[in-house]
């Protein structure tokens, strides 16, 4: 049986097709330009052309500044397009696993949300994801929605790889100290959706429902930033001296952001039985894949 993914060019969709071979799990990726998650009728084909063990949706229009201005098609891919998805899903009896994010927070408390904390995204990318979790849980029984938060892999374009690379050109950076979450590697959420997916091979059922998933321990920016450096500093050598932090205020962005959006994922654990990693530990394999 074929898992298919969707969004199998993103940082997550690229760790998830390395992760199900090492399994020896059978996927099918699709991404844009062949498939475009606002096209109804092209993804409706897609899911009912072959019988799919199930679905990962690692697709979403994740621009998080540019969808204040762009707001129609980040509701177009993040909430319409999982209505689609969830409908072809229901039409040909598929589970599905969507991936969402900590940013349906506000980011005003002050210990790790759990899932079924109220949500009060504060930007457009955050209620776009919200209206997708929506409508998802109204038109799919079988589903799995994740939250996770500052994700970063060995592919694409991420924070860490922008540091890295920041601090090759740069004496003096400047990061945000003052947002808080929990800094996940692409390539522990691919492992811990591979496990779930065996699961439901083995099984043919899974606890249902809305789950978070991030790597262990809270940083801000900052800290994540200074523990990228320090950890390729094992490789390279980097122009950059001083790393300062700076308040929110200091780095004015058009969307906003949570200043505190640590994950609970307790429920995640005890449901799957997939513990969770401590995050420095996680940035030094993915420093050693970029370099090894």
């Amino acid at each position: 049986m074929t898992i298919l993914i969707i969004g199998n060019k993103g940082q997550l969709g690229w760790a998830l097709e390395r992760s199900a071979k090492s399994h020896e799990i059978k996927t099918v990726g699709v991404d844009l330009p062949e498939l475009d998650m606002t096209h109804a009728e092209a993804l409706h084909q897609l899911v009912a052309r072959e019988r799919w063990a199930a679905v990962v949706n690692a697709a979403a229009y994740t621009a998080v500044d540019k969808a204040e201005s762009d707001t129609d098609t980040a509701f177009a891919v993040n909430r319409d397009g999982v209505a689609h998805l969830a409908d072809a899903c229901r039409e040909n009896d598929l589970p599905l696993i969507h991936i969402s994010t900590d940013y349906v927070f506000n980011g005003t408390a002050t210990s790790p949300y759990s899932p079924d904390d109220p949500i009060d995204p504060l930007g457009i990318y955050g209620k776009s994801k919200a209206a997708g979790e929506k409508t998802l849980r109204e038109r799919l029984d079988r589903h799995v929605i994740i939250r996770t938060s500052w994700l970063y892999g060995i592919h694409g374009n991420n924070f860490v790889k922008t540091m890295l690379r920041l601090a090759r050109e740069r004496e003096e950076l400047r990061v945000v100290a003052d947002q808080y979450g929990c800094p996940t590697y692409a390539g522990d959420l691919a492992e811990a959706i591979i496990k779930i997916l065996k699961q439901w091979l083995k099984n043919q059922d899974l606890p249902w429902g809305t789950y978070h998933y991030c790597n262990r321990g809270v940083a801000s920016w900052h800290q994540l930033a200074r523990q990228a450096i320090q950890s390729a500093s094992r490789y390279e050598k980097f122009q950059v001296e001083t790393i300062v932090p700076i308040t929110t205020d200091g780095y004015p962005t058009p969307a906003p952001r949570p200043a505190y959006s640590a994950l609970d994922c307790n429920s995640f654990s005890e449901s799957f039985g997939i513990e969770t990693v401590d995050w420095m530990e996680s940035l030094d394999r993915m420093v050693d894949g970029l370099y090894v």
